[in-house]
């Protein structure tokens, strides 16, 4: 289960990493925003890629659950221990609410799940008071995640950092991430006025 979780956690990553970088493109506005997702959906929308992608999806939420279970049961989990166990557990109810979500827009609502389709109910009140917690939190699970592994896994220090002080820039790096993700997507810079069919309260 480990090593499926590993492997699935890094084909993620993988995707997640460039999601993330699009993500902040909405600093620049929806247009570029969409402009840069449709580069992306080249590769990641490629029927054999996207089949993988599931997979690896479907292979981290069954088995980050079963890891979770395990974890909880052992005592004396110092703070990176608890970060891991506790943003495993939110990354895979995320995961498996937000990929349920835009499998049925696409399949059910028949919509481009597009920048509109992410950040409808992050501009619209009183959703929003739900949707920014529920993505924010998704945002600082994956850096709070790969800064727990990152202190298990790394034994050297690097430019003079110890690897402790390398995993809390990670979670700086996250914070920071989030941050301006949030601020883009919430149209701070320009605005966002979210076309009908993407609205949730009409």
């Amino acid at each position: 289960m480990i090593r499926l979780h590993r492997l699935s956690g890094i084909l993620l990553t993988v995707f997640i990493a460039p999601h993330l970088f699009n993500h902040l493109y909405s600093l620049a506005g929806a247009g570029q925003h969409i402009a840069i997702m449709q580069y992306l959906r080249i590769i990641y929308r490629f029927p054999s890629v996207e089949a993988i992608l599931m997979m690896a999806v479907l292979v981290q939420i069954v088995s980050g659950f079963g890891l979770f279970r395990k974890m909880r049961q052992l005592g004396n989990r110092d703070f990176f221990e608890n970060l891991q166990l506790w943003s495993g557990f939110y990354m895979a109810l995320f995961l498996l609410i937000h990929v349920s979500a835009v499998l049925a827009g696409r399949f059910l609502m028949h919509l481009d799940t597009n920048f509109y389709f992410g950040v409808a109910g992050l501009n619209t009140f009183p959703l929003n008071l739900f949707f920014i917690p529920y993505y924010a939190l998704a945002i600082l699970s994956f850096f709070g995640h790969i800064a727990a592994i990152h202190y298990r896994k790394m034994t050297k220090p690097l430019l003079a950092l110890s690897v402790k002080h390398q995993s809390y820039l990670i979670l700086i790096l996250g914070l920071l991430t989030c941050i301006f993700c949030l601020y883009g997507l919430t149209g701070k810079f320009e605005g966002v006025i979210v076309p009908n069919e993407y609205q949730l309260i009409k």
